[in-house]
């Protein structure tokens, strides 16, 4: 049997991989290319591992825990099911919660893997980070859309992130002028009064001092924009003055309480213990990573 030349088997490669197009292999001899391609080498070719798309896992890891119902988040159901089959096969959720829904089982399931990692406090909260999620996956799946939170640095006294900074600075930009915080992230029990919120990363209070009702809302609105669940908080609502408070969505250093926060937002909720409507500004929610893109 004459074997097919070197370069007619990597074009076959290459096609069935989806490394080339047809048309690039359209340059080869065909009659070099094998028809059909030998099933030995057929078997050999490497078998591409499916994905998991962090964003759509981390949006409906904030979101899912919130519905009233089992409603899936939009676009995350294919990488909340291989998410879910991994933590299936290690004994650590039960087969019928593997259906593409990231609810409050599916968060302690994760949180107890990142445990057997070693991880504690912000670090197993059940919400996927990078490192977690991609070592859950090892030989399954591969991850991309990657989200991480970056370093911590100082702004206004406060500890944030990098990924809060570059969102402050556009919504700044959005605006015009400069936002002062008067709280920033990573202070737990910091504040009793902001039930936990601020106890990680992603969650900063803006300062409203000398700013008009009509420009706090301008405020907030620049704020959602870039990707925060963002509202305008009045002293009637608890013990605090005016202030704006602002949660990253999707960034994975969030506190539990953060969490909850957030996926609040998307349902149209005012992110507070009473859960009741939203009353800021409306516009189409967005992470930091789709406003981005758009």
């Amino acid at each position: 049997m004459r074997l097919p030349s070197y370069a007619a088997v990597l074009v076959a490669t290459a096609l069935l991989t989806g490394a080339v197009e047809a048309p690039v292999a359209q340059a080869v001899d065909a009659k070099a290319l094998p028809k059909p391609l030998p099933q030995a080498l057929s078997n050999a070719l490497p078998m591409a591992l499916p994905s998991v798309d962090m964003e759509a896992t981390i949006k409906a890891a904030q979101i899912d825990p919130r519905r009233p119902d089992n409603t899936l988040t939009p676009g995350a159901k294919a990488s909340v099911l291989l998410v879910e089959q991994a933590l299936r096969d290690r004994q650590l959720l039960d087969a019928k919660w593997v259906d593409g829904y990231f609810g409050t089982t599916t968060i302690a399931a994760f949180a107890k893997y990142q445990e057997s990692l070693g991880y504690s406090g912000l670090d197993a909260t059940g919400l996927p980070g990078k490192t977690s999620l991609t070592k859950l996956g090892t030989g399954r799946y591969t991850v991309t859309r990657i989200l991480e939170p970056g370093a911590r640095v100082s702004s206004d006294g406060f500890t944030i992130n990098t990924r809060t900074q570059k969102m402050l600075a556009e919504a700044e930009r959005l605006l015009g002028r400069d936002l002062v915080l008067s709280q920033g992230s990573y202070n737990p029990g910091g504040d009793p009064t902001s039930a936990g919120t601020h106890d990680g990363g992603g969650v900063v209070d803006i300062s409203v001092d000398g700013m008009s009702a009509a420009t706090r809302t301008t405020v907030a609105r620049a704020l959602r924009q870039v990707g925060f669940a963002a509202w305008v908080r009045n002293p009637d609502q608890g013990d605090w003055p005016w202030h704006i408070h602002a949660a990253a969505i999707s960034d994975t250093d969030l506190s539990s309480q953060a969490q909850h926060q957030t996926g609040d937002y998307y349902l149209g909720l005012n992110g507070l213990a009473d859960h009741g409507p939203d009353d800021g500004p409306k516009v189409t929610i967005r992470t930091w990573e789709e406003y981005q893109r758009s």
